[in-house]
């Protein structure tokens, strides 16, 4: 049943013992509306907590500090920024089928909720948090105001992606002005790699190749440069965007290996590229201009099946540059 930011704040307010999931690999936006859902619920002096597949990652520790989720029996169960329930990963078994409520801002969400929210014209899923905390009537602390701008700060890009809104702007001042510690997380989201990430990014420049008359850029992390950089799964996230960052180049792709030797794909394209279309060729899907799938390896059969996939879209001639 779809419902709206009011009917959502109702439910929220309705129910105690709540159990908030976020998604495997969590970035900013799940881990950022999860846990400002959390805090708000707590302040209205409800039992809560967050669960994740990946549970607590200590590159966004400065959100959550050394959180211990409270052990009860949940009697209502939320999803934050879950598009479908593989992304559950081993938390799907026991939650998948017991979901009461989804928010979301993906355009192609495949939750099986009792009530859903789900709103991609939303910057973020932080974006919906933001609302639904406004209906409940609960004041942001510094605390909610940095899960807030997180989520909609690394969702955008830093504010550069074509998702960002003049709402998106305006919530981030907002929390800026209720405390959000911005320098911090900006610093620590867009301008901190760790040295095995900057031997990461010089592998994969061994990689790069150009497609569609260089309009199409990809690269390629294999398993074995990942082990040999001694990087975490955290400390990989964003690098997607780097192909995409080329000059003249409208579709940027990234192959990762997966330990079975398939690859995971993340697409990242600008102006009216469908990235979700094309990755949904691939059952796959996201964003219109960042979505992603999985293919089966190894990496030139890989490259084959994703321009394959682009073909149709990328053939077509590019509009021309106002």
């Amino acid at each position: 049943m779809e419902i709206d930011l009011q009917q959502a704040a109702r439910l929220l307010d309705g129910w105690d013992d709540i159990l908030i999931l976020a998604h495997q690999k969590p970035d900013g936006d799940a881990y950022g509306s999860a846990f400002a859902l959390l805090w708000a619920l707590e302040w209205l002096g409800k039992r809560a907590r967050v669960e994740t597949p990946d549970g607590y990652l200590p590159g966004y520790g400065f959100l959550f500090g050394n959180y211990t989720p409270e052990e009860f029996e949940p009697r209502f169960v939320v999803t934050t920024d879950v598009a479908g329930p593989g992304l559950l990963g081993p938390l799907a078994d026991r939650w998948a089928n017991r979901i009461d409520l989804c928010i979301d801002h993906h355009r192609i969400n495949n939750i099986d909720a009792a009530h859903k929210l789900v709103v991609p014209e939303a910057a973020a899923t932080c974006q919906l948090t933001y609302e639904i905390i406004r209906e409940l009537e609960v004041p942001f602390t510094p605390s909610m105001a940095g899960a807030v701008y997180t989520g909609i700060a690394t969702d955008t890009g830093c504010f550069r992606y074509g998702n960002t809104t003049p709402e998106a702007h305006r919530i981030a001042a907002e929390m800026m002005e209720a405390g959000a510690d911005y320098a911090l997380i900006n610093k620590l989201m867009f301008d901190t790699k760790s040295k095995g990430r900057l031997e990461i990014d010089r592998l994969m420049m061994d990689t790069l190749e150009y497609y569609f008359d260089g309009r199409c850029a990809m690269i390629s992390i294999s398993s074995e440069a990942v082990e040999r950089a001694g990087v975490s799964e955290e400390e990989l996230d964003g690098i997607a965007g780097f192909p995409r960052s080329i000059e003249g180049v409208e579709a940027g792709v990234t192959l990762r290996e997966k330990p079975d030797g398939d690859y995971r794909v993340s697409l990242r394209t600008t102006g009216e590229l469908d990235a979700s279309a094309i990755c949904g060729r691939l059952d796959g899907g996201g964003h219109k201009n960042a979505a992603g799938c999985t293919v089966s390896g190894p990496l030139e059969r890989a490259k084959v099946q994703v321009l394959a996939a682009m073909e149709p879209n990328m053939s077509q001639e590019s509009p021309p540059c106002p």
